[in-house]
């Protein structure tokens, strides 16, 4: 199991990885709403994935892997991979936006679009009338 937990000016958050003994990851993760110290968000991290594990034996879950695979089952070609956040830097910026983000049902947002711009946002300002 890996884990890990963090405080910033916007929030906290904790995560852990489970690895199964067939070497599949399962990646959790949980947004912390108290105020808390860096290492106490680590400490917390470290709970979360003791939990994850014996919640993971938990019967309850069983319909939850079922419905997983069945999901999975659709696809040509699947898997699961876990990437490293400094090799998975997108999915990580948009997993950080989404923590800090205050979205209700009526203000939903819309899929992010992002363009390059090829030059300056800039005009230059005459004192002549065109």
């Amino acid at each position: 199991m890996y884990f890990d937990g963090t405080v910033n000016s916007i929030g906290s958050g904790i995560g852990a990885v489970l690895i199964s003994l067939d070497e599949r990851y399962y990646p959790i993760a949980t947004k912390v709403d108290f105020p808390c110290t860096n290492n106490v968000a680590k400490y917390e991290a470290c709970i979360l994935g003791l939990q994850a594990k014996i919640d993971f034996k938990d019967a309850k879950l069983v319909p939850y892997h079922e419905y997983l695979e069945e999901l999975a089952e659709n696809f040509e070609k699947i898997s699961f991979t876990y990437t490293p956040r400094t090799k998975n830097q997108f999915a990580d910026e948009l997993a950080t936006l989404a923590s800090m983000v205050s979205i209700t049902k009526e203000n939903l947002i819309e899929p992010l679009e992002i363009e390059i711009a090829k030059g300056p946002a800039h005009c230059d300002a005459t004192d002549e009338q065109p």
